[in-house]
């Protein structure tokens, strides 16, 4: 796959890109293991994950905007503050928040990651996911901790996949190999999320590591631009999470010059780091809670930037659109209504609306108002497992791109049942 790096409208370089195995273990001196340690009653479930590496990375973080914050946040945000961090380490089955004892206890799981690796409490990446509220057990992660670490492998990738997970039915993990400088650089990441999705991130767990040498500053500012446009395009249910973030650690062992500034390298590393997160963002609202199909919005000819974010974003948030798609109904006025709740201006009578699948394309909307259109060729192209609401606003050059999933009853049984 070849992505051009684009600066000011022209094209500079193509990036090959190759998609490859490993997740975070592809890129050069990341092990990874994942173990049940019996935080989670199911014995069949993985429930503590741990990625490591060689040496001490460059290190970024982007956290959930939910004023109720889990314990781990606060620690991982102290811990990573120097741009450094060189070990992450998650539990599923508790969220580890709204407890007094919180952050004393995620700064216990960093320093039982430091007595058996000798990697610094300080520069440990923790987190947590599952039932907010309930005390964090320790005794299981304090008995889990040898064979996780004696466990860890450059092939461990997909065992701390599984271990974050909750309700997700599928593993989330990815890897690409490209170049920057003339060396073979990669990236790799793994993600859970399914439930309390909505956009604003971070409301999922994500972590990625690469080999790319680039500075800690240059990083965060890559990591705050690219999910922008990534997992903040992602709502499932409207549900802001309370623990969620996204962090990535750079080993920078991939042997490039350093990318200390804006330029033809970092903007090389910044389509490559979409490229990881665009798969993992997609892998999550396909994953979304009981659902049946995958949703995605593109909005083009938009005013602006904002303007087609703002229109995407709304339109995948709505109730009454995810509902309509899983009944495969082409409802198209409720999308005109999801378009209304915007701030932004935009003439609707411009507005037209295209719903597209490997079944085929129908437009129901032209110029603000609904089309003769046949209901059973847009009933079956709503019937696949994945679908395009295209909005056009011919009001400009802008364009976004937003992901969800429907809305079905398994999702309200799912959460009806989170906690027995």
């Amino acid at each position: 796959m070849r992505i051009g790096i684009y600066s000011a409208g022209i094209l500079i370089k193509e990036v090959n890109m190759k998609k490859i195995k490993g997740g975070v273990c592809a890129p050069k001196g990341f092990k990874a293991n994942g173990v049940h340690c019996g935080i989670r009653k199911n014995k069949n479930k993985l429930d503590l994950a741990l990625i490591t590496c060689d040496v001490k990375c460059k290190a970024a973080g982007v956290y959930t905007k939910n004023k109720v914050k889990g314990a781990p946040l606060t620690v991982t945000k102290a811990n990573i503050a120097d741009g450094t961090a060189q070990a992450v380490i998650c539990n599923s089955g508790n969220a580890n928040t709204c407890n007094a004892d919180g952050i004393e206890k995620a700064k216990m799981t960093c320093d039982m990651v430091q007595k058996h690796t000798s990697i610094s409490a300080s520069d440990v990446i923790v987190a947590s996911t599952g039932v907010i509220g309930e005390v964090l057990n320790m005794q299981p992660i304090a008995e889990g901790m040898p064979s996780l670490v004696e466990g860890l492998s450059d092939k461990g990738s997909e065992y701390a996949a599984k271990a974050i997970m909750t309700t997700d039915r599928v593993m989330k993990e990815i890897a690409y190999s490209f170049e920057i400088d003339g060396r073979e650089c990669r990236i790799g990441g793994i993600a859970k999320g399914s439930g309390m999705i909505n956009p604003n991130m971070a409301t999922l767990l994500c972590f990625v590591t690469t080999d790319v040498n680039i500075s800690s500053e240059m990083l965060s500012c890559a990591l705050s631009k690219t999910v922008k446009e990534t997992l903040n395009m992602v709502c499932i249910d409207g549900d802001t999470s309370t623990n969620d973030m996204l962090s990535i650690m750079s080993s920078g062992l991939a042997g490039n010059k350093e990318i200390e500034g804006k330029g033809k390298e970092y903007n090389e590393f910044c389509k490559c780091l979409k490229k990881a997160l665009t798969h993992l963002a997609r892998e999550i609202a396909k994953d979304g809670e009981g659902a049946t199909k995958l949703l995605e919005c593109k909005v083009v000819k938009a005013k602006n930037a904002k303007c087609a974010k703002s229109i995407a974003q709304s339109v995948i948030s709505s109730s009454l659109v995810k509902a309509a798609m899983f009944a495969a109904d082409a409802n198209w006025g409720r999308i005109l209504c999801a378009i209304g709740y915007t701030d932004e201006r935009f003439d609707v009578d411009k507005i037209d609306v295209d719903l597209k699948s490997t079944a085929g394309m129908i437009r129901v909307c032209e110029n603000g108002s609904g089309i003769p259109f046949d209901e059973d060729v847009a009933s079956k192209i709503l019937s696949q497992d994945e679908v395009t609401i295209i909005v056009t606003c011919n009001d400009g050059g802008a364009k976004a791109t937003a992901w969800g999933c429907d809305l079905t009853y398994e999702y309200v049984k799912i959460n009806a049942d989170y906690r027995t």
